[in-house]
């Protein structure tokens, strides 16, 4: 991966809020940031999980999911004026102990790149700082080995397609 133009800190946190983060980018001339206080726009979500397959889900029901959220994090192409939603994980969890990742999608054209593994790398990295050490994955069979590349476990009677990650 090469570097990304910098921004300063200041820039990151006055358009993706407290806490957001550069992302290792594939290209130079573009600028990813990793976001979990950026507020979503569902048209654009709706928009990146269609994308990837997924079908499509209310409008109503997806605001309430990410209001129940334990964690939500927005991996977006930046631009000064309209900065674009890339990538998207959610987790689910008791705060504490637990917790479970559930949607995990990035934009077909951003795919290959390695974005993926970083968004997962930056979720889990993301819980444990929140002291979560059980951390557990559905995912569709079309993506566990993605998933098993990086070192989740399938779960112990393999016909389903949990993970889990413990350390």
């Amino acid at each position: 991966m090469i570097s990304s133009f910098s921004l300063t800190t200041e820039e990151i946190r006055a358009a993706y809020g407290e806490g957001a983060c550069q992302c290792p980018s594939p290209n130079e001339q573009m600028s990813l940031i990793f976001s979990q206080s950026k507020p979503f726009d569902l048209v654009e979500l709706e928009q990146l999980l269609v994308s990837v397959g997924w079908s499509h889900r209310p409008v109503g029901k997806v605001r309430k999911a990410l209001d129940n959220s334990l964690l939500k994090v927005g991996l977006w192409k930046h631009d000064p004026t309209f900065p674009r939603l890339i990538g998207f994980a959610r987790c689910t969890g008791d705060g504490v102990l637990e917790a479970t990742v559930w949607d995990v999608a990035v934009n077909p054209l951003y795919q290959g790149f390695g974005l993926g593994k970083q968004l997962m790398g930056y979720v889990n990295q993301s819980l444990r700082q929140i002291g979560i050490r059980r951390i557990t994955l559905f995912a569709d069979p079309g993506v566990v080995n993605f998933y098993l590349s990086q070192g989740w476990i399938l779960e112990p009677k393999g016909h389903r397609c949990a993970f889990w990650y413990a350390n």
